[in-house]
């Protein structure tokens, strides 16, 4: 198998973060024997990138972290022929959907369909109505590559705990090195069922305030964002990050700020 370092993450993510890693590695680094935790780890594009050997990885929404622990028991794409076709996309949409509705999203059928779904709608949105379910449109790329199989992650993700819930349900040791990355603070907060709301952004940064061990956090820079993490003792750093996501063809730089506790010598 390939270093974990050099596995792409398995989902496509709007606002991923393999672009921070080389910006996140030195203050891991000195923390690295500890657990890493990570209470929103969507993509997983910080733990592949950091290879940490254990982790708690905590995902607000059921479906991703279902995907995960089915890649742990051997995932393989048996039940679906993944096809990039906009009546194909409806279909699976609809059936993924069904599941949801009849409770049964925690199947092998459930964890291929999001996959597919993943890989084949728009920008790798993940977005889900109030009612829970699956809303985003059919992505239109001119091609895209189907993994049959995730052997390649099963030794990486095998080392790693995967847990589904709000993050203060985190159960948080002495001394863990904590990676926060949670919805961005803009209008879009639609990840899960429940959104993200300012209200839930104010929580986090306090309740990690709490955590006595290495604390690191991004989001986007928006003036209240700053504010806030400033107020309450972070070191900010600010990054210019690729923009993912434009309705208008801005692709300018979006500022990303990275807010920090507990980091000796930063």
């Amino acid at each position: 198998m390939p270093p974990a370092q050099t596995l792409k993450p398995p989902l496509k993510w709007a606002g991923g973060k393999r672009w921070l890693v080389p910006h996140l590695r030195p203050l891991w680094q000195p923390y690295q024997h500890r657990r890493y935790v990570e209470p929103f780890c969507g993509g997983l594009a910080v733990p592949l990138g950091l290879s940490p050997d254990h982790a708690l990885l905590n995902d607000m929404n059921p479906h991703v972290v279902h995907f995960y622990r089915s890649v742990q028991r051997g995932l393989e794409m048996r039940d679906i022929q993944p096809i990039n076709d906009s009546a194909q996309y409806y279909a699976y949409r609809q059936r993924f959907n069904d599941l949801i509705r009849a409770d049964q999203a925690q199947t092998p059928e459930a964890a291929q369909l999001f996959y597919y779904l993943n890989r084949t709608g728009y920008n790798g949105l993940c977005r889900f109505n109030k009612r829970g379910e699956f809303n985003v449109p059919f992505g239109k790329y001119k091609t895209i590559t189907y993994a049959p199989d995730f052997f390649n992650y099963r030794l990486s993700l095998a080392r790693w705990t995967f847990t589904h819930g709000d993050f203060q349900q985190v159960e948080l040791q002495r001394g863990d090195f904590v990676y926060a990355d949670p919805p961005y603070d803009v209008p879009f907060v639609q990840y899960s069922a429940y959104g993200f709301s300012w209200h839930d952004q104010v929580r986090l940064a306090e309740w990690l305030t709490r955590h006595d061990g290495p604390v690191v956090v991004s989001n986007q820079a928006t003036e209240r964002i700053l504010e806030l993490y400033e107020r309450l003792g972070y070191t900010l750093r600010c990054y210019d990050a690729p923009r993912r996501i434009s309705c208008n063809g801005n692709r300018t730089p979006a500022i990303e700020v990275v807010a920090s506790l507990n980091i000796s010598g930063r």
